[in-house]
């Protein structure tokens, strides 16, 4: 893949504190993923190679309220999300609980995303970009080409990555820019992920190629 800012796009998914603060929800299950692919370091030197180089920036976000709470099935992390009330935002239209709660972005990356250029799609409902509209924010742009990373690494992200294929996207997944599950009778959800990153995405990087293909 070649890489150009007229074409290109860095597509960040869940920069939140559930899945990337120590504090968070998620920190028991990805944490030591987190440490071992220096995870929250990598997603900022990608968002300030993009913003230097100006590159489109958007965000895929993930939300729930209360109204979610009253869906009647779902997968066995998707139960996790809502018993855990993670992404947990008490009010779909204002901001009231969001600072510095679970659902608010990892603070060291505020200044990226609240840059007034960032764009912030609607969120994401399970795990990938059919229920919001990150994909007609990136075709109303031009966008063919998207530079992926974010949380987590098996289920947000491989998500975004094999829609984004089949939209018509070429992909690049940042494989040391996100991190996976560790679930004592699941499985590790890194391990699973890269190797369908290698099956589906059109470029697996890790964050020093990404970086220096941002020209």
């Amino acid at each position: 893949m070649q890489f150009n800012k007229t074409d290109t796009a860095l597509v960040v998914i869940d920069p939140q504190n559930d899945v990337l603060s120590e504090s968070g929800v998620s920190w028991g299950l990805v944490g030591a993923s987190i440490r071992e692919n220096n995870t929250v370091e990598n997603l900022a030197r990608l968002f300030a190679a993009a913003k230097d180089r100006d590159y489109g920036v958007f965000i895929s976000p993930h939300y729930l309220y209360p109204h979610d709470q009253a869906w009647r099935f779902g997968g066995v992390v998707e139960k996790m999300m809502l018993d855990g009330k993670e992404f947990f935002r008490p009010d779909p239209l204002g901001r009231d609980g969001l600072a510095g709660s679970g659902a608010d972005w990892l603070a060291r990356y505020k200044p990226f995303i609240e840059d007034g250029k960032t764009v912030v799609v609607s969120p994401h409902k399970v795990w990938g970009p059919q229920t919001n509209d990150l994909v007609l924010q990136l075709r109303k742009r031009h966008i063919s080409k998207v530079v992926l990373a974010g949380m987590l690494a098996n289920l947000c992200v491989e998500s975004h990555l094999r829609e984004l294929v089949e939209q018509g996207f070429e992909v690049a997944a940042v494989k040391d820019a996100t991190a996976g599950p560790r679930h004592p009778e699941i499985g590790d959800g890194y391990t699973a992920a890269v190797v369908n990153y290698g099956f589906i995405a059109n470029a697996v990087l890790t964050t020093d190629h990404a970086v220096k293909a941002m020209t």
